[in-house]
């Protein structure tokens, strides 16, 4: 998959969109005007910039870091953020998405889950925070 991220992303397909939805129908989107993936060699490092949309910057906060899964641990956390949060992605530490954590099949999350200390699900903090889960996530990418 990120070999393939790369090779698109090398040869003009920089803009990336993302599309989300919760368990109520509300619809939102984030769009990155400059979306890079690095090679192997740099462990797929992440690089975006230029937000727009109604769904609020949680990209960002990765941004410039190198892909990290279950067993390749690349996040500037102590621990796995990949383990800790049930998913692979471009952690720092540890993130502000999630969208391959786990999905949930259900609308927003209550009473023990509220206590969670480590969310696992899917997730878009900007516009659902770090208590509720996504029913729907894409990204998309496009030449510029």
């Amino acid at each position: 998959g990120n070999d393939n991220l790369h090779a698109l992303t090398s040869s003009g397909y920089t803009v990336l969109r993302v599309d989300m939805s919760d368990f109520e129908g509300v619809s939102a989107y984030a769009e990155y005007n400059s979306f890079n993936v690095e090679d192997a060699a740099a462990n797929y490092r992440m690089v975006c910039s230029g937000y727009s949309g109604n769904a609020g910057d949680s990209l960002s906060y990765s941004n410039g870091t190198q892909f990290s899964t279950f067993d390749d641990d690349n996040d500037s956390w102590g621990d796995s953020c990949a383990s800790r949060y049930h998913g692979a992605f471009w952690y720092l530490h540890c993130h502000g998405a999630n969208p391959n954590g786990a999905y949930l099949n259900g609308a927003y999350l209550n009473g023990a889950y509220l206590n969670t200390i480590f969310p696992k699900w899917i997730k878009w903090s900007s516009l659902m925070g770090h208590k509720n889960s996504l029913k729907f996530i894409e990204m998309k990418l496009r030449k510029e």
